[in-house]
Order: C-alpha cells, then sequence, then structure tokens
C-alpha cells in the first residue's frame, strides 16, 4: 500500500491497538492472541493496526488486510526512552514490512546521545520512503519531529512524561493546538476511553486515531469497571 492509499484509508477512522507485554495475561510465548484482536477489531471496522515486537506484527500482517503501525519496546540502561529507540529496531521493523514505523519523540535523549528529531532524520536518510510517525508529548516536541521528517505526530506520550506528568485525560486542546501549528498529520492516542472521546478528537483536528486499553486489554477495562463499583 503506496502512501496516499494508506492516508485515505485511515483518515478519520479508528486505528486499534492490539499489544501484549510479558506481564501481561494475553501474552503467549508463541503469540497468536494479538492476530485474533487484529481480526476483531478489522471486522468491526477499525482501519488500521498499531502493534508492538516482529513476531506480533508479522502474524497479524498474515491475519488481516490493514495497514500497520509497527514499534518494539525495549527498555535502555540511560534513557526514558523504550519506544523504539535504536537504528537496530527500525531496521527490524522495515524488514518486517510495516506501513507506519513509529518511534517515540519526546524530549529524553537516545543511549548515544541524539535527539528524537536527529533520529528521525536518519530514519528518513535511510529509508526515504517510510512513513514514520512520532510518538509525542509537547507541541513543541510534535513541531520538531515533524521539521525532522516525520509523517504523523501522535499524542500517544503526553501525561507520560515529567513535563507532562499529571495529565490523566485526553487533552482536547492539546490535539487541536498541534492539528493548527505542526505540519505532521496527528493522531490522536493515549487516555481514550469512550466512544465520545473518540468522536471528539477527531473534530478537535485529529487526522485519525489509535485506542487500545479501552478495547484490547481486558485486565485494564476490568479494573476500570471494579474501580468504578467501589467508588
Amino acid at each position: 500500500m503506496d502512501k496516499e492509499a494508506i492516508f485515505k484509508q485511515i483518515k478519520g477512522g479508528l486505528i486499534v491497538s492490539c499489544q501484549a507485554l510479558e506481564h501481561e495475561p494475553l501474552y503467549t510465548k508463541e503469540g497468536g492472541v494479538m492476530p485474533l484482536m487484529a481480526k476483531a477489531a478489522a471486522q468491526s471496522g477499525a482501519v488500521g493496526i498499531r502493534a508492538n515486537t516482529v513476531r506480533d506484527i508479522t502474524q497479524i500482517k498474515e491475519a488481516v488486510d490493514l495497514p500497520v503501525i509497527g514499534i518494539i519496546k525495549k527498555d535502555y540502561e540511560g534513557t526514558p526512552m523504550y519506544i523504539t529507540v535504536t537504528m537496530k529496531e527500525v531496521d527490524e521493523l522495515v524488514a518486517c514490512g510495516v506501513d507506519i514505523l513509529a518511534v517515540q519523540g519526546t524530549s529524553a535523549l537516545r543511549p548515544d546521545g541524539s535527539t528524537a528529531p536527529q533520529f528521525i532524520a536518519a530514519i528518513k536518510e535511510k529509508y526515504p520512503d517510510q512513513l514514520v510517525m512520532a510518538d509525542c508529548a509537547t507541541l513543541e516536541e510534535g513541531i520538531a519531529c515533524a521539521g525532522a521528517g516525520a509523517d504523523f505526530v501522535g499524542t500517544t506520550m503526553r501525561g507520560y512524561t515529567p513535563e507532562t506528568k499529571g495529565i490523566d485525560d485526553i487533552d482536547f486542546d492539546f490535539i487541536h493546538e498541534l492539528s493548527e501549528k505542526c505540519p505532521a498529520k496527528i493522531i490522536a492516542e493515549g487516555h481514550i476511553h469512550y466512544p465520545e472521546q473518540a468522536k471528539k478528537a477527531l473534530e478537535a483536528g485529529a487526522f485519525a486515531l489509535v485506542v487500545g486499553g479501552a478495547i484490547t486489554r481486558p485486565a485494564e477495562i476490568t479494573a476500570r469497571f471494579v474501580s468504578a463499583i467501589q467508588k
């Protein structure tokens, strides 16, 4: 699928994040669970899938014919960065055919001392045709990453960095400001728990949106219900 076809496919639509980390109930060593999640999402109208690890991405691409936003989550000593941090992960994601490659676009430095914009520029130099998404937390990060070549800027990290700590709900004003001032296409992601919030995020200016925990993480969904009942 070429760039314009991907843009057309996901515009105004719901991308479902299908991920399970090792400590979560739906994780298995052999995989196989996330492709089923992706199939369920596809059958219900999702326009794309976001997935973590080469294994899950490969299995998902075999199960559904939707664009995949691919990441590799890995912790590195000396940096809070954990979403597609080095060129090694980039090479692996490109090799498995991700449609959109997502990297952390926050202000922390990578292990080699490079900034997110420098890393994105290096990716674009090595893989000029690869669509790149930057997972950001602030307007300044989004603009800087877009200036370095990011095709998409996600609100993914808002509330999860020192600068944005305490923001525990979807920030519609932030989405609107990004869409007005950032030249990249904005993908709303993070803290979207209800359909009404998803619709409002698109109305605020998001090009598309990603929802994960509210759809594909039953433990998280259950905890939300239990918490509400106990209150």
